[in-house]
């Protein structure tokens, strides 16, 4: 009788392996268009600069391929029967406080506060006809952002600033239903005073941008 062949972790590799950081899958995330699985974290990075599947090619979404993700937890758990110790290297990476460059803790959530509620909001730049600053701040080629409610708008101002590239020095001014919101104003505080009150049932919700207005 022929004896049973014992396999090894490395056979099942490529079924349980990151195609984009080639490690062992940490929150296995599903593309629902074409069911390739990722990290969490990092099909969501990918997702920053690209609509389409980073191992296939295909366009996920037109504007939002982040709507086309889900978490397959089946995988997880079968991830983690199959490489002792992962689930604790996992756990130890989530509960360790991330600190800043200066030794400060970082309240910043890196992975977009995952247990928080989460809002989709479409940032529009606001182009007023000869405005100084016209020409440095233009439209985003992705516009629509899923986040946590608790981003403030100084977090948004941040996120402008990097994708467009601004000098550091660079302000500018987020507003909702033309009020110019203040930095600590988040997301959820926004959505129900200025957006929702106003009589807006469309979905997302839409901040404008533009270079800062001096009005003193």
């Amino acid at each position: 009788m022929a004896t049973q062949r014992k396999h090894l972790v490395k056979d099942f590799n490529p079924y349980i392996t990151c195609y984009i950081c080639k490690g062992y899958l940490i929150k296995p995330t599903t593309v629902t268009e074409c069911l390739h699985t990722f990290c969490k974290t990092c099909i969501v990075q990918h997702f920053e600069d690209s609509n389409d599947c980073p191992r296939c090619g295909n366009q996920v979404h037109e504007t939002n391929p982040l709507e086309m993700l889900r978490l397959d937890n089946t995988l997880e758990e079968i991830i983690f029967k199959l490489v002792p110790g992962l689930r604790e290297h996992d756990t130890a990476k989530a509960d360790k406080p991330k600190v800043d460059e200066e030794g400060d803790e970082n309240e910043d959530d890196k992975d977009y506060h995952r247990s928080d509620p989460q809002i989709a909001i479409c940032l529009d730049c606001l182009r007023n006809n000869g405005q100084s600053g016209d020409n440095v701040v233009k439209g985003l080629m992705k516009k629509f952002i899923r986040c946590s409610t608790r981003v403030t708008v100084g977090t948004i101002k941040k996120f402008l600033s990097l994708k467009l590239k601004l000098p550091s020095s660079y302000e500018l001014d987020v507003l909702c239903n033309g009020e110019i919101m203040g930095k600590d104003h988040t997301m959820e505080f926004i959505y129900m005073t200025r957006w929702r009150l106003r009589g807006e049932n469309s979905y997302p919700m839409v901040l404008q941008y533009r270079p800062r207005i001096d009005f003193g």
